[in-house]
């Protein structure tokens, strides 16, 4: 499929809505996705590699936010267990039914990939040995991460892991707009203008609700986790993993 640029904040608007993953989002997300987030191809492929080395036999792989499936694709294409199968979650249909399209034109494995549509809040997890938030954890309310977090805890299998991708706040205002101008600065040198930055932030201001590390790094604990450590982070944008 032809990657379609995303303009989708080019123009000026009269009215700024709420950011949703729409089909107007699907059609340039994985545009939108890689001139964003910086470092993205790098956390998609390694989130791969750290799969293989966690999942384990006759066991499910989550892929919690999948969006269009990047990380199932690239679980599937460097998980060797035997009977792993792979079980992607998003609450958009349109990103679901895309990402069925994209999964169905992989031919690099056998390993079995479900993509279903539902809200994460009725999901439950089950022997799992891998489970991944990829940016998904941001957009849902901060009082009912808590319940997700344990809610994986208790699903994995022991030895079992979650990858936790988060766009990163910071409570020292030097921190915090530190980060903010070089990720401006990035999405400018990836092409995007003033007024696209400006008008997504405005769009993302009630959707996407960044916390600090330690923020997580507590909730972590309170669900159970006795290790979790940073593994990825470029500017404001951080990947951790957490062993049960």
């Amino acid at each position: 499929m032809v990657k379609k640029q995303d303009v989708i904040y080019a123009s000026a608007l009269d009215e700024i809505i709420d950011f949703r993953f729409d089909e107007r989002v699907v059609d340039v997300f994985p545009d939108m996705i890689q001139r964003s987030v910086p470092g993205y191809a790098t956390m998609i492929s390694t989130i791969g590699i750290l799969a293989a080395r966690y999942a384990q036999a006759d066991s499910h792989c989550y892929d919690l936010g999948c969006s269009l499936g990047a990380v199932s694709l690239s679980m599937r294409q460097r998980i060797t267990q035997p009977n792993c199968d792979i079980i992607a979650i998003d609450n958009s249909i349109a990103m679901i039914e895309r990402g069925q399209q994209l999964l169905a034109s992989d031919q690099s494995s056998t390993i079995p990939v479900t993509m279903i549509c539902a809200d994460l809040h009725n999901v439950s997890i089950e022997n799992a040995s891998v489970v991944v938030l990829n940016f998904t954890l941001q957009f849902i309310a901060v009082d009912q991460r808590l319940d997700l977090i344990k809610r994986i805890y208790q699903g994995l299998k022991p030895g079992g892991i979650l990858i936790l991708s988060e766009k990163l706040a910071f409570d020292d205002s030097a921190k915090q707009t530190f980060h903010i101008e070089a990720h401006q600065h990035f999405k400018a040198a990836n092409g995007y203008s003033a007024l696209e930055i400006s008008q997504k932030r405005s769009a993302l201001e009630k959707v996407l609700l960044p916390e600090t590390l330690s923020n997580h790094q507590q909730r972590l604990v309170l669900a159970g986790f006795d290790f979790s450590e940073p593994w990825f982070q470029c500017f404001n944008f951080i990947s951790l993993v957490a062993i049960k």
